[in-house]
């Protein structure tokens, strides 16, 4: 595995100071670029390791910070009202992925035409939330993401210029029923995007993080190992395929 360099990347939307973190080989220059969305829990160590395992495979990363100040809630008393402001005003949500995406395109380290978003559970919301509404993105990686989140109209997305996509879900998720995901695909399909379902039994909402271990309701979410391990080699191949580094 490379070196990997670690910056704070330091910008701002409409007042709120956000500080995210570039990771890059030492030396990199115009590699393709890994924009990460981090899940309802912020910028955490969690999110930090997932963005310097990708570095380590021949990616710029830029983890994002969506909440702001960096911020990591503790408590699922305080998820609630973050992502429910981001709900509430849809327009600055993507604003600040939007936003995400100019500054990892801005930096030396990344190629600006070879960019890919990728989400874990609110984040996986926003990376699709993002390329529905016509985000400049070559991809999108939605783990676990709460399809009770977005929005089906993908009228917004070219045909021409339409991203590839790779969503994964617990096929028993109370936040992405099968009703959402059929009706994901079907507006993917239409606005033509390349786009992978992949379906794990047995797996509710949050199962890639060890967080969700200690769930106080595992019907709803809950860490699952195996599964963790599939999506993380799913999401290595679909990587590694989209930009010939395999």
């Amino acid at each position: 595995m490379p070196e990997i360099i670690t910056t704070n990347v330091e910008y701002a939307h409409d007042g709120t100071r956000m500080l995210g973190l570039l990771c890059a080989p030492a030396d990199a220059s115009e590699l393709p670029a890994v924009v990460l969305i981090h899940d309802a829990f912020g910028l955490s160590e969690e999110m930090i390791a997932i963005a310097q395992s990708i570095a380590g495979l021949g990616f710029a990363v830029l983890a994002a910070d969506v909440w702001g100040e960096r911020r990591t809630p503790q408590h699922m008393s305080e998820v609630g009202p973050l992502i429910g402001s981001m709900a509430t005003d849809r327009e600055g949500w993507i604003e600040r992925i939007a936003l995400a995406h100019e500054v990892a395109a801005a930096r030396p380290e990344a190629d600006p035409e070879s960019i890919i978003s990728l989400g874990y559970c609110f984040g996986g919301s926003s990376v699709i939330e993002y390329a529905r509404t016509g985000g400049r993105t070559n991809a999108i990686i939605a783990i676990h993401p709460g399809l009770d989140l977005v929005e089906f109209d993908w009228s917004a997305v070219s045909p021409a210029s339409a991203p590839q996509a790779l969503v994964v879900l617990g096929a028993d998720d109370p936040m992405a029923l099968p009703e959402q995901w059929r009706e994901t695909k079907t507006a993917m399909t239409a606005a033509g995007v390349d786009w992978q379902l992949h379906l794990y039994s047995g797996t509710v909402h949050g199962f890639t993080s060890p967080r969700a271990a200690q769930s106080p309701d595992p019907t709803v979410a809950a860490y699952h190992p195996r599964n963790a391990a599939r999506a993380w080699r799913a999401t290595e191949d679909f990587l590694l395929e989209l930009t010939g580094l395999a």
